[in-house]
């Protein structure tokens, strides 16, 4: 942009292993934090992608996790973490009121819009 060299990034590969996805969610009135539990898997070779890469097999599968996430109003801006767990991510936004959502093995899209609906209820103000 503008004849300036390209920015600096961190560039590496991710490994296997079971991770956290996670996304905050600004609604207005009220923030919301989306989770899923994935299987992080090995990266194909990709040495023109100057960013940090990963690839992960969402749970429960792609097809609810992906309703889900959308119907949850999850972003494209997420973290991930090999380390942090689903609980802690429950503390936390515990600890600030934070609407928390979480897409695991167990989930289907039908619980989580029944769960947003009740959380509409509660988090009413």
């Amino acid at each position: 942009i503008g004849g300036k060299e390209d920015p600096a990034r961190l560039v590496f590969d991710g490994r296997d292993g079971t991770a956290v996805v996670a996304s905050l969610v600004d609604l207005g009135d009220r923030f919301r934090l989306v989770v899923n539990t994935v299987t992080a898997v090995s990266p194909p070779p990709m040495p023109r992608l100057p960013v940090a890469r990963v690839l992960w097999k969402a749970d429960p599968s792609l097809e609810e996790a992906a309703k889900s996430w959308i119907y949850a109003g999850g972003s494209h801006h997420t973290v991930f973490s090999y380390h942090v767990a689903v609980e802690q991510l429950q503390d936390w936004a515990d600890f600030f009121n934070i609407e928390c959502i979480v897409i695991d093995k167990k989930a289907t899209a039908e619980m989580v819009r029944r769960e947003l609906r009740w959380n509409e209820s509660y988090y009413r103000r």
